[in-house]
């Protein structure tokens, strides 16, 4: 398996209309998919401010592609989504969750598993769809071992007729609520600036802008991420 990650790419993770509860904006809860930058998902410019915030993300995640090709299509399609299900019924074991979205993660339950949706897998007679394992990164859980972790699951899941499961591209990460950690980012960005404005003497102090922008991210390490306010501070006479 190849963990090369990119951080100037943000390659989206495909998934149907039954999921479209995706947000611009990450609030609450929400689990965020963390495979380059916001700026690079929201086609903003990829400038980066030098505060920011490196924290270990919350959950290790991996695409994967579950693929048939029986010939009868209602067959191929039952065999494709009870694969799935043994996924489902199997994770607790393997210490992973499985879940679905591209940018906002929510839970794949045996609930919605057959919403799912269906596309061609580039030959005739052929479906595939894709979802997300995911393990919670943790002191002691490495990218090697959270990457272990998944394939071990994914070995371990039963074939159904002519279904396969396979891992699609790298690791990535997600991190749940990124908007949580502002208070920490703007201590920051107020200690850095109180800093530099003390180098110009009493006489000056700092403009700030952009701390009332949502909390924006990039990929830092195999396991880490930057989490930033698009802030800039300017140093002035006080007066």
């Amino acid at each position: 398996m190849n963990m090369k990650w990119l951080l100037a790419a943000f390659s989206l993770i495909s998934v149907g209309p039954a999921f479209a509860q995706q947000a611009v904006e990450a609030t609450s809860a929400q689990e965020i998919v963390v495979t380059g930058s916001r700026r690079e998902a929201d086609d903003y410019s990829d400038t980066m401010p030098i505060i920011t915030l490196r924290r270990t993300a919350d959950f290790a995640v991996q695409e994967v592609r579950v693929a048939g090709d029986t010939r009868e299509a209602g067959k191929r399609r039952d065999e494709i989504y009870a694969m799935i299900r043994g996924a489902i019924d199997l994770a607790g074991r393997y210490d992973v969750e499985l879940a679905t979205g591209e940018y906002v993660v929510e839970p794949l339950t045996v609930a919605n598993y057959r919403n799912l949706p269906l596309s061609n897998d580039g030959r005739p007679d052929t479906d595939k769809t894709v979802f997300l394992v995911k393990t919670r990164l943790a002191p002691g859980v490495d990218a090697k071992t959270a990457l272990d972790r998944i394939t071990r699951f994914l070995k371990a899941v039963p074939s159904v007729g002519r279904a396969e499961m396979t891992e699609k591209g790298d690791l990535t990460l997600s991190v749940v609520n990124p908007d949580q950690y502002r208070p920490q980012i703007i201590g920051l960005i107020a200690a850095d600036a109180e800093a530099t404005a003390a180098k110009f003497g009493t006489g000056y102090g700092v403009e700030v802008r952009g701390l009332d922008r949502p909390v924006e991210w990039a990929r830092a390490s195999l396991t880490e991420v930057f989490l930033y306010l698009p802030s800039a501070y300017v140093v002035r006479p006080k007066n």
